[in-house]
C-alpha cells in the first residue's frame, strides 16, 4: 500500500490539529502575577506615551482665514535662535496690524496695547503672539503655553565705509 504525498501532509495536518491546546485551555485566561504587572506598566506607558504626543500636537490650521494682503508693505526679517525665521511685513498708513510669516504660513495679527511700550500683536484664532522690542523680538503660541522663536533679531547691516578721494592741493 502507497501513501501519496497528499495524504501524508492531510494526515500531519489532522494530528496536528489534535495535539493542539483544547478549546476550554484556550479560552481561559491564566493570570500570571508578573505576567499581570508587565501588562499593567505596558498599558500605563502606552498612555504615557499617547498623552505626550497629543500635546506635541501643532495647532491645527484654520483654512478660512484669508492670507493677509502685503502690498504696499515693509519688510523686516528676523533670525530666531534654532535657526527659524520671522518675516514682519508692516504698513505706515496702518499699526494696528502686521502680517507674520512663521513656517511658510502668513497670519495677520491686531496689535494689543501694552503698558511697557513693547510692540504686541496677538492672533487668537492661531494663538500666536509678536511681541517686540527695540533689540529683539519673541513668537510665542499661546495655545500650547510655549515659545516658537526666541532671540529674534535683525541681521546687522554692514557700516557703508566711505571711500575719501585724496585732496589735490593747487599750486598756486
Amino acid at each position: 500500500m502507497a501513501i501519496t504525498l497528499q495524504q501524508l501532509v492531510a494526515t500531519c495536518a489532522l494530528a496536528a490539529v489534535a495535539v493542539s491546546v483544547p478549546a476550554s485551555a484556550a479560552t481561559e485566561k491564566e493570570a500570571h502575577p508578573k505576567a499581570a504587572k508587565v501588562l499593567k506598566d505596558k498599558e500605563k506607558a502606552h498612555a504615557k506615551t499617547a498623552r505626550k504626543k497629543k500635546k506635541e500636537e501643532p495647532a491645527p490650521v484654520v483654512a478660512d482665514e484669508p492670507e493677509p494682503d502685503i502690498t504696499d508693505t515693509t519688510v523686516a526679517e528676523y533670525s530666531c535662535e534654532l535657526n527659524n525665521k520671522v518675516t514682519i511685513y508692516t504698513n505706515d498708513k496702518d499699526d494696528g496690524h502686521i502680517a507674520l510669516r512663521w513656517k511658510n504660513r502668513l497670519h495677520r495679527l491686531d496689535r494689543v496695547g501694552t503698558t511697557t511700550g513693547a510692540l504686541r500683536f496677538e492672533n487668537p484664532k492661531f494663538g500666536l503672539i509678536w511681541i517686540g522690542i527695540p533689540s529683539k523680538g519673541i513668537l510665542l503660541d499661546s495655545k500650547l503655553n510655549r515659545q516658537l522663536a526666541n532671540e529674534c533679531k535683525k541681521p546687522e547691516l554692514p557700516t557703508a565705509q566711505m571711500a575719501v578721494a585724496p585732496v589735490e592741493k593747487k599750486e598756486g
